[in-house]
């Protein structure tokens, strides 16, 4: 009885493993189940503005013709143009389907900022009452998943439904660009509820990449310097992207009357005219970057063969009456009012450069040490890259096909715009941030180390190390506690991990050796207690080996 009372008692080392599975899958199936709820909801929240917004112009315009159907046909079309696909028009003038290209990228923002939402909050979890403030987030691949998984499946039905109307859905392009924006929004929102981390990658990426490229990105002086590339690119592009806001307003204004009549043209009834100003502002985005590529030199381009740019404007085809389209320079070539447009590229050079030579004269990311000329020079280089990739890929989007022959491309071509940036970039900004990084450091000591010095090195120092203590040394110390600094230095060092850390482990000591009359070494009673000590080995005798006095 008791050998079955011992084995009914016996308590496994390791549960079974239907239970461990069961323990997991409740574990992780709340996150899972957030994510997907939370992915549909936002398919369906930006589905619904589209299907509002439609059905209101249907309801009001006096010539509803195509019933409710069609108009929700149009806001699926629209909902998955939103994302970035193209459209093909099957009922076009011409008999032909006609594609449509153009995203207006106002209303990129709307499912971007849904499914950033949605992914955070998945990622931080449900708030429940009496749950703790402080609990940690969901896992960050489950609820990524969750969210990805529950938007596309709302996508596939919204596609599907779109195939039947008057403007059906791409499928090559859907099926990239939908995932693409779907998986990039929601880990962003992923990021952003984990706090935005700036740690090196795992350990699984950073097996895949080359030792040399590794070292580098385990740098935490290189993540630093290209956190600090990312934020300056951010800012060349911003002044792009304003300049040719800018740019368009302006030709606008001087185009008035154009504008006017054209929009007066397109429709006689108060509905119509709204959708047409809703419209005009939903491409706004587009038209700055037209600006920005009309101004950095390539132009944006008005059909096959038809470019319009700062030196001269080809005479284009006969487009339609659209109060954006009247703001198209004349034809003919440029004039000193045109070449003055060159100033917006120069403007974000400068700003290039301004922000480098701040984050380089202060220098960030490498223990307050300011950067190398060499070092300058090659985060500009970085920064004017990174910037033209992103207007590159902005440009890209904002032009596209408006129909087939003649408005097979309408706008800026992507890789000219992007080459132009940067050349402009950087040429402008490279010898810019240089002198300003010199300007900036016109006044300030030479740095030898990371440590902090002043004055000339008489026999004290100062050293402040990772920990937040200042550590000082005076000539008057004793070798044993120079010795002791030296070791607490050193663990200090050692335990920050940084590689110009371990460089000025010694530059707090004093340069010069104490002197003799401040020393305890050099101190008389101490040297004749040595002496004492020596005459009393020496004339001790050494012990008999075993075996000599028997």
């Amino acid at each position: 009885m008791s050998f079955v009372t011992q084995t009914t008692d016996r308590r496994l080392p390791f549960p079974p493993l239907r239970t461990r599975v069961r323990d997991r899958l409740r574990d992780r199936s709340p996150g899972l189940g957030v994510g997907l709820l939370g992915g549909a909801v936002a398919a369906g929240l930006g589905l619904g503005v589209f299907a509002v917004l439609v059905m209101v112009l249907w309801i009001s315009s006096p010539y509803p013709d195509s019933g409710p159907d069609g108009a929700l046909h149009i806001a699926a079309a629209l909902w998955l143009l939103a994302h970035g696909a193209g459209l093909v028009r099957v009922d076009s003038l011409a008999g032909a389907p006609a594609p449509v290209g153009v995203t207006p990228l106002l209303l990129l923002a709307l499912p971007v900022w849904l499914l950033h939402r949605a992914a955070r909050d998945a990622t931080e979890g449900p708030e429940e009452e009496g749950a703790a403030q402080d609990a940690p987030p969901l896992p960050a691949r489950t609820a990524w998943l969750g969210v990805v998984t529950g938007y596309l499946t709302v996508g596939g039905g919204v596609a599907l439904y779109a195939s039947g109307g008057g403007l059906r859905p791409d499928w090559a392009s859907t099926a990239v660009c939908v995932p693409l924006l779907t998986m990039a929004a929601a880990g962003a929102g992923v990021w952003t509820a984990y706090g935005r981390p700036h740690g090196p990658l795992s350990p699984g990426v950073l097996c895949l990449l080359p030792r040399s490229v590794r070292r580098r990105v385990l740098d935490p002086g290189v993540r630093h310097r290209v956190l600090a590339a990312g934020r300056t690119a951010g800012a060349g592009v911003a002044v792009f992207v304003g300049g040719g806001a800018l740019l368009v307003a302006v030709s606008l204004v001087g185009h008035g009357g154009a504008a006017r009549a054209s929009f007066l043209q397109l429709t006689e009834a108060w509905s119509g005219r709204i959708a047409v100003l809703l419209l005009c502002l939903a491409l706004m985005p587009n038209a700055a970057l037209w600006g920005a590529a009309y101004a950095l030199g390539p132009g944006f381009a008005l059909g096959a063969g038809h470019v319009a740019g700062p030196l001269a404007a080809d005479p284009a085809p006969r487009l339609p009456p659209f109060p954006l389209l009247s703001a198209v320079p004349d034809v003919g070539p440029g004039t000193p009012l045109h070449w003055a447009v060159a100033g917006l590229p120069v403007a974000a050079g400068l700003t290039t450069a301004w922000f480098t030579a701040r984050a380089a004269s202060s220098g960030e990311g490498d223990g307050k040490t300011p950067w190398s000329g060499g070092r300058t020079a090659a985060n500009v280089c970085l920064a004017a890259a990174l910037g033209a990739g992103a207007l590159a890929v902005l440009a890209a989007l904002a032009g596209g096909p408006l129909g087939s022959g003649g408005l097979a491309h309408v706008g800026p071509v992507w890789w000219q715009t992007g080459a132009a940036a940067l050349a402009w970039t950087a040429v402008v900004a490279v010898p810019t941030a240089l002198g300003l990084r010199a300007w900036r450091l016109r006044n300030r000591p030479k740095h030898t180390g990371t440590g902090t010095s002043t004055g000339p090195r008489t026999g004290t120092g100062t050293r402040t190390g990772t920990s937040g203590s200042t550590l000082t040394l005076t000539a008057q110390a004793a070798p044993d506690a120079t010795r002791k600094a030296r070791e607490s230095a050193a663990d200090d060092a050692y335990e920050a991990d940084d590689p110009y850390e371990l460089e000025a482990v010694y530059d707090f000591l004093p340069a010069d050796p104490p002197a003799p009359e401040h020393s305890p070494w050099y101190d008389t009673v101490s040297r004749e207690a040595r002496w004492a000590a020596l005459k009393d080995a020496a004339s001790t005798p050494p012990p008999d080996p075993e075996g000599t006095q028997r």
